[in-house]
């Protein structure tokens, strides 16, 4: 598959299906894939294939980086509506996390102080105070839960040893409610195993989910780009309409992208 890396730390501003104008930010090595996941629909490909460059960038390259974007695109007058920490895995593993939030947070009330502050995570490092304690001075912490089962988990996210969704649900809920849920909805074959997200075991199990953790906003969507994983397939924005509507029914703000 063609792998998706973004090579340098500060890049964009891109369109997003779900952020609008995002700048987005990289913590990540340049040239390779550093992640506690290995999600089979990750545009950045498995991690095995993503070792190449071990290398993160620095707190002060990250800190340099963003100032000179957010200059750059302030003189041209270029739109941001967030900056977005996502990049090449998962960026709450980079090691000063928590100082490149709080410095980020500074440079983004310099330049464009009308713009958010995001960072897509698959919630792997609440176990970390200092990680909780950043993500929730950010203005979005999208936090990745794409299935309520965990089956249905590791056979979607492939994620590291360590991890536990019984304890990650209950490191969310320290956050009461102000973050975004972020879920991937799709459908079709990893390690032989059939995985459907539409199943109505699994969509009454996160229902109730988001019924325990009342996230402020939730974010659904589905496969965009081209999977590793080879044999997967989109779910329509009807579907997820139809998985949505009793808990839009109940009043929560819910975005669906196709």
């Amino acid at each position: 598959m063609a792998t998706l890396l973004f090579n340098h730390i500060a890049f964009g501003p891109i369109k997003s299906r779900r952020l609008g104008n995002s700048l987005g930010i990289n913590l990540l090595p340049k040239f390779g894939k550093w992640c506690s996941f290995d999600c089979i629909y990750c545009e950045c490909g498995w991690n095995k294939d993503g070792k190449n460059d071990r290398q993160l960038p620095s707190k002060e390259e990250v800190f340099l980086a963003l100032d000179h974007k957010l200059k750059e695109c302030k003189e041209n007058g270029t739109p941001i509506d967030t900056i977005t920490f996502s990049g090449n895995g998962e960026p709450t593993l980079h090691p000063d996390f928590p100082a490149i939030i709080d410095r980020t947070l500074e440079l983004r009330d310099r330049y464009y102080p009308a713009s958010k502050v995001s960072v897509l995570t698959n919630a792997s490092q609440l176990d970390k105070p200092q990680i909780r304690a950043a993500l929730q001075k950010t203005d979005n912490p999208i936090l990745k839960i794409d299935s309520p089962l965990n089956e249905y988990v590791q056979s979607i996210d492939r994620p590291s040893p360590a991890y536990s969704l019984a304890r990650t649900i209950e490191n969310i809920k320290l956050f009461d409610g102000d973050f975004i849920l972020q879920t991937m909805f799709l459908r079709g074959e990893a390690d032989g195993k059939r995985i459907d997200s539409t199943d109505p075991e699994n969509c009454r199990a996160w229902r109730d989910l988001v019924r325990e953790l009342k996230p402020r906003e939730i974010m659904m969507y589905t496969i965009d780009r081209e999977t590793p994983a080879q044999n997967l397939s989109k779910v329509t924005v009807e579907e997820m309409e139809e998985i949505a509507r009793p808990l839009k029914q109940e009043g929560y703000r819910i975005q669906i992208k196709g």
